[in-house]
């Protein structure tokens, strides 16, 4: 009850914040920028010491084709939270699509390790409840880096909560005490994700005068393209952000 409430309130709260702290969309809302900066710092520490190496050796150590069928197999995983987004955003075509693709890959492609549906011309389009909130009209809010989590805002923030909640396997694992799963499942997501920003992120502390405002605009540009169903063009390079 406690963590339902907690999540209620969460809830309620990047709601009434949303609507009244969003900026216009050329501008980015970051009141909080000097903490932002050393959460981002802090982050970058932790990566640079554990998740980059972790990430590396991950790379060295399997085949690429193996990083693709795991890659594969955890976004197939999370395939009920994309459906449920796309219900909720009254997208037809979205659903059915997302549908037809968790089917494909989970009876044809052997649990999902392999994407079928996209061989087939039926494309992965992410889907997370912070976008649910977009099209409902909720604003993005304040900008934050959230400690160990990276770039986000006050809306996709709440979103990734609901979303956590949402999941069926989460709730399933958490209901006959095999919780290890889920923090396993997690934790190889994240390797596999970091993975693929390796060279991204590299370039980015290369290249960036300012490394806070380049993964700040690159999110914040990412998110709304994301939200408008649209090429993420210059940007495409960083969608896991």
């Amino acid at each position: 009850m406690i963590k339902q409430t907690s999540l209620l309130l969460s809830f309620i709260g990047v709601l009434a914040l949303s609507a009244c702290a969003t900026a216009p969309n050329s501008m980015i809302n970051d009141p909080l920028e000097n903490i932002n900066r050393t959460t981002l710092k802090f982050n970058d520490a932790a990566d640079r010491v554990v998740l980059e190496p972790i990430a590396k050796g991950y790379r060295a150590v399997t085949p690429s084709a193996g990083r693709t069928v795991m890659a594969n197999f955890l976004r197939n995983l999370n395939s009920p939270v994309v459906i449920g987004n796309q219900i909720l955003q009254g997208d037809v075509q979205g659903t059915a699509n997302a549908t037809a693709r968790v089917v494909i890959n989970t009876l044809a492609g052997f649990g999902g390790i392999l994407d079928l549906a996209a061989e087939g011309g039926i494309e992965h389009e992410p889907e997370d409840f912070g976008q649910t909130l977009a099209k409902w009209g909720v604003g993005d809010g304040m900008f934050i880096v959230l400690p160990l989590i990276g770039p986000s805002s006050l809306r996709d923030a709440s979103g990734l909560l609901v979303d956590s909640y949402a999941d069926p396997l989460t709730t399933y694992l958490f209901n006959v005490d095999e919780e290890h799963l889920q923090y396993t499942r997690t934790a190889v997501e994240v390797v596999s994700q970091r993975e693929q920003l390796i060279e991204v992120i590299n370039d980015l502390r290369r290249n960036s005068f300012d490394y806070y405002a380049a993964i700040r605009s690159a999110y914040v540009q990412n998110r709304q393209s994301l939200i408008n169903d649209g090429d993420l063009g210059d940007f495409s390079e960083y969608d896991e952000f």
